[in-house]
């Protein structure tokens, strides 16, 4: 990857449909709850949503859901860096520990950014990037929409020309401090919309498949017919 410069307790927690705020210090965020929420919900809430996959998990989600079941621990998330951690700990009623270096370090935000003269159009960061921040068309050339790029880093290794460059954008702001619970908000309903797109994908292209095998197997006993009746006429 190229480098360019350098509880409150849970009872209190209600109304997914209100924006709630949680203490967690000084820039606590927003948050949204319901009456109805489960654990894994509420931990979700707290994360960034850079969809990133450091803590090592998929998404967001998949890794909310791995801390409330207890098969995660809750400082695994480097975007969100210590004071991530010490909000996750505050919600679960647990010690504030140190950020795992396993999974990365807190850092200034980066924003991915295309060397165009480079670019080959080969679409792989697009399928990459997990709240479609890249716009571009087949052997075209792409370009990040700034505004929409969560940092996440996954679109540098698929790139068979080097040509994508991660610029830190926030001086020396890290985790939450470069990073804004709109825009966190923000990046999970892009990134819900790409899931459930590529739900509807799928769906239609095994819809596609079944109706092709479906006709396949219709097909066949139809030309075999022709033959029996040659047979019997012999």
């Amino acid at each position: 990857m190229r480098e360019i410069g350098d509880n409150r307790d849970l009872a209190n927690l209600s109304g997914r449909a209100r924006r709630g705020r949680e203490t967690f210090g000084a820039s606590a965020p927003a948050v949204t709850v319901t009456d109805s929420k489960t654990l894994a919900d509420r931990i979700e809430d707290l994360l960034p949503q850079t969809q990133c996959t450091k803590c090592g998990y998929e998404g967001c989600r998949p890794y909310a859901d791995a801390i409330a079941a207890g098969d995660a621990n809750y400082n695994q998330c480097p975007p969100g860096g210590a004071e991530g951690v010490a909000r996750l700990a505050r919600l679960l009623g647990k010690p504030v520990i140190p950020l795992n270096p396993v999974n990365g370090e807190e850092r200034p935000r980066p924003v991915a950014v295309i060397d165009e003269s480079l670019c080959i159009g080969c679409t792989l960061c697009m399928q990459a990037c997990p709240v479609d921040a890249i716009v571009g068309a087949p052997k075209q050339m792409h370009t990040v929409i700034a505004s929409l790029c969560t940092g996440c880093d996954l679109c540098v290794p698929p790139c068979p020309v080097d040509c994508i460059a991660m610029v830190p954008v926030t001086g020396e702001h890290t985790g939450w401090d470069a990073w804004t619970q709109a825009q966190a908000d923000a990046a999970r309903e892009r990134h819900d919309r790409r899931l459930a797109r590529e739900r509807r994908e799928r769906e239609a292209a095994e819809a596609r498949a079944a109706a092709r095998r479906s006709a396949s197997a219709t097909a066949q006993p139809a030309a075999a017919q022709p033959d029996a009746a040659s047979d019997a006429a012999s």
